[in-house]
C-alpha cells in the first residue's frame, strides 16, 4: 500500500503544474435522480437549536443510467430551522434496486432563503451504505446532490438528483 502511494504521488509529482492543476479540478458526473413522497409534517416544536419538525418519507422511485427501483416508506426528514431562517435537513431512508438490493442513503443539507426571499439553489451530500457488491461503488465515492420539488404531479414530494464527484 505505501509502495502504491509512493509511486502515485511521484508521478503525480513528474506532472507539468497545468496538467496536475486540471487533474485536481473535480467534474460532475449524474447518476440517478429519485421523486421521495412525503407525508404530513409532524411538529415537534422548539429546541435548543431551532425549531424541529419530522416529515416521514412514504415511497417513490428513483431511476438512472446503470440503477434504478423503488423508494421505501419508513423514512424521515429530520429539519431544524435555526434563528438565521436556514433549515437543516437530515434525511435517512432506504432505496430498493429493481433486482431487489437495499441501499441505505443519509443526505444533509441546508435550506436558505436567497436574494429577494426567492430560495437559494439547495445542495445537499448524500452517503450511501451499499451492501457489498453490484452497487458498492456507491459507498465509495463522493457525491453530491440537488434538491427541490418535484411536479405537483407528484403529489408532496422532492426531487433529488444525484451526482458523482470525478
Amino acid at each position: 500500500m505505501r509502495t502504491t502511494m509512493i509511486v502515485a504521488a511521484a508521478a503525480l509529482l513528474a506532472m507539468p503544474a497545468a496538467a496536475q492543476q486540471k487533474a485536481d479540478e473535480p467534474g460532475l458526473e449524474f447518476v440517478f435522480q429519485e421523486t421521495v413522497a412525503l407525508g404530513k409534517a409532524v411538529e415537534v416544536g422548539k429546541t435548543a437549536r431551532g425549531q424541529r419538525r419530522i416529515i416521514p418519507i412514504t415511497g417513490g422511485h428513483f431511476e438512472g443510467p446503470q440503477i434504478k427501483g423503488e423508494v421505501m416508506p419508513g423514512g424521515w426528514d429530520w429539519q431544524l430551522t435555526r434563528v438565521d431562517g436556514c433549515t437543516d435537513v437530515k434525511a435517512d431512508y432506504f432505496l430498493k434496486t429493481d433486482d431487489g438490493v437495499v441501499i441505505n442513503v443519509v443526505n444533509t443539507g441546508e435550506i436558505c432563503p436567497g436574494e429577494k426571499g426567492a430560495p437559494a439553489p439547495v445542495r445537499t451530500h448524500p452517503v450511501f451504505e451499499p451492501p457489498l457488491g453490484k452497487y458498492e461503488y456507491l459507498g465509495r465515492q463522493a457525491f453530491v446532490g440537488t434538491l427541490g420539488m418535484a411536479p405537483a404531479s407528484a403529489g408532496p414530494a422532492v426531487l433529488i438528483r444525484f451526482y458523482r464527484v470525478k
